[in-house]
Order: C-alpha cells, then sequence, then structure tokens
C-alpha cells in the first residue's frame, strides 16, 4: 500500500475542517497554540515513516502519555496493577470526580485523570522515578535523544491543576495511593508536558502494533498484555467519545487535550494525528476526522 499517497489524500479531504474547534484553554500554555496547525505520521511495523503537513512539529502529548506509563507499570506489575484501578469507560468527563465515591476510590480506567494517577503512583515506586522512566522509554521507541519536557507546560499545569490535586487526595482517603500525593501529581504534570511529533509517537506506539516486543526486538509486554492495552485504548482511550471514535475509526486509539491522539493497527503500523482544535469531550475535531478518513480509504481496521 502506498501509505503516502493515502496521508496526502487524508490531508486534502480534511483541510476545510482544520482549524474547527477551540484549543485547551483551561492549561494557559496551551491556549496560545495554533489551532490551523495539523500533522500526521504513519510508522510501520518495519520501521519505515510517512507524513505529511506539520508531522515533525513537537507538540504537548499530554494524556497520551497515559497510554505509555499503562504499559510499562503493567510490565512490572502484571494483573496485580487491576486490583487499583478499573477497565470500563467512565461515561463521564475524564477529569469527573463523581464516580470515584460511589466506587470507592477505584477509577474507571487508566485513561481517565484518576486512572492515570492511580498508575503514575505505582510506576513511581515500582521505579524511583516514574517521569524519567517514562521520557527514557519514549526516547529509545520514538528513536528521537531529543524528546524531553515542555516546563513552561509543566508549570502551567501545576499551578492550575487543582482538579487533579482533589482526585489524588480523595483518592488517598480511600487508600488508593502508596505514595505522597504532592510527589505523584509533579510526576504526573511532568509526564503530561513531554513534547514530542506526530512522527515521534507513531514509532513509539509502535510495540502495540508489534503485540509488546520494542523497537530493538526485546519484549515489553506479552502478547497478553498488549491485546489488554489496546482494548482498553479503543473502549476508553478518547473519554466519553470512545463509542463514537470505535464507530468511526475502529482502531484502538488514545487523545490529549494538546490535540494529538494516537491509534494502533496490529501487525501494521502505528498512527498519530494532531491538530489543536478541540470538540467539546476534548477530542481533536481534524484528528478524528483524519483517522476517519484513513480507516475508510484503506479499509484497514481491527473490524
Amino acid at each position: 500500500m502506498d501509505y503516502q499517497a493515502v496521508l496526502s489524500e487524508v490531508w486534502d479531504a480534511v483541510r476545510p475542517v482544520v482549524g474547527q474547534g477551540r484549543v485547551a484553554t483551561y492549561i494557559p500554555a496551551l491556549a496560545a497554540v495554533d489551532p490551523r496547525r495539523f500533522g500526521m505520521a504513519l510508522a510501520t511495523v518495519e520501521g519505515d515513516v510517512y507524513g505529511v503537513g506539520d508531522w515533525r512539529e513537537p507538540f504537548s502529548i499530554q494524556s497520551i502519555s497515559k497510554v505509555f506509563t499503562l504499559a510499562l507499570a503493567l510490565a512490572r506489575d502484571g494483573d496485580a496493577l487491576w486490583r487499583r484501578v478499573g477497565k470500563e469507560p467512565s461515561g463521564n468527563p475524564f477529569n469527573s470526580l463523581v464516580q470515584l465515591e460511589y466506587e470507592q476510590g477505584i477509577p474507571r480506567n487508566p485513561f481517565i485523570n484518576a486512572g492515570a494517577l492511580v498508575i503514575t503512583d505505582r510506576l513511581q515506586r515500582l521505579t524511583g522515578d516514574a517521569r524519567g522512566t517514562l521520557r527514557d522509554f519514549l526516547r529509545a521507541e520514538s528513536g528521537n535523544p531529543s524528546v524531553d519536557f515542555d516546563p513552561v507546560i509543566a508549570a502551567s499545569e501545576a499551578d492550575h491543576g487543582h482538579r487533579n490535586r482533589a482526585l489524588a487526595h480523595f483518592m488517598a482517603s480511600y487508600g488508593n495511593m502508596e505514595g505522597a500525593v504532592p510527589e505523584v501529581l509533579e510526576h504526573y504534570f511532568w509526564q503530561c508536558s513531554l513534547a514530542m511529533s506526530c512522527a515521534d509517537l507513531a514509532r513509539a506506539c509502535g510495540f502495540l502494533a508489534r503485540h509488546g516486543q520494542r523497537a530493538d526486538g526485546s519484549r515489553l509486554l506479552t502478547r497478553s498484555q498488549a491485546k489488554q492495552v489496546n482494548a482498553v485504548m479503543l473502549t476508553c482511550g478518547t473519554y466519553d467519545a470512545a463509542g463514537e471514535f470505535a464507530y468511526r475509526v475502529g482502531l484502538p486509539g488514545k487523545s490529549g487535550v494538546g490535540g494529538g491522539i494516537i491509534a494502533v493497527i496490529p501487525n501494521r503500523c502505528g498512527l498519530c494525528v494532531w491538530s489543536p482544535g478541540l470538540d467539546a469531550r476534548g477530542n481533536s475535531v481534524a484528528g478524528v476526522e483524519a483517522l476517519d478518513r484513513f480507516t475508510t480509504l484503506t479499509g484497514l481496521s481491527i473490524f
């Protein structure tokens, strides 16, 4: 398949919707990003990379980081991890406090903010440096040693992270935080501040297309664990729009409020699209449209 030609066709098709939606404003450092930017990249399991638009431009990956922290924690902790976080769609906004109370401090899934905080807490206990472990992994899998945190974004998140503090303290009150809340929050904010390009992220999620095998041929996850991560991405990766995303795109995916979305086609490739304009549920308008167009044009989905 001529992936470069397909990506060019997708780009042409989505131009009318690029710029639609609103950039994330509750993190002030993201509010200044131009909503008219668009990039898309595809990295095959063999290592070839194709892209269009701003596909080499770094952006704030935000909640996309949750996929990789989950994989790193699952690789070390195994099924024990699922005692502290669920696998079900939330049906509520990603930063909601509502479900935690009547579910006694156990977050619905690892991709809402509460669940991601539990995963970061566990990864910190397992490694002693959750954010550094994540950065080193992403540098290795993307093949880009310059992947790093954005201190301006991290500071902006820390200054305006009141809801995340509330979530963490609430879970701590139920005994579902092992470490000190301020330490966990610090690592979480820094993880979300990582800046990567579409090319970087398309390569980095390739281990999920290779059923848990890393870029260097070593194994991070078992095939069963890779299946678990892909399954949770499909059902929970775009928050309370996961059903719509599965219906339109038909791939495991994970979005971030920086405007990025990664997606996985097992045995074939990793994909990443970036466009900062978000819909009401926090997903990139042009990004979802581009992935929809891609799977329609190619016939490649998991269904």
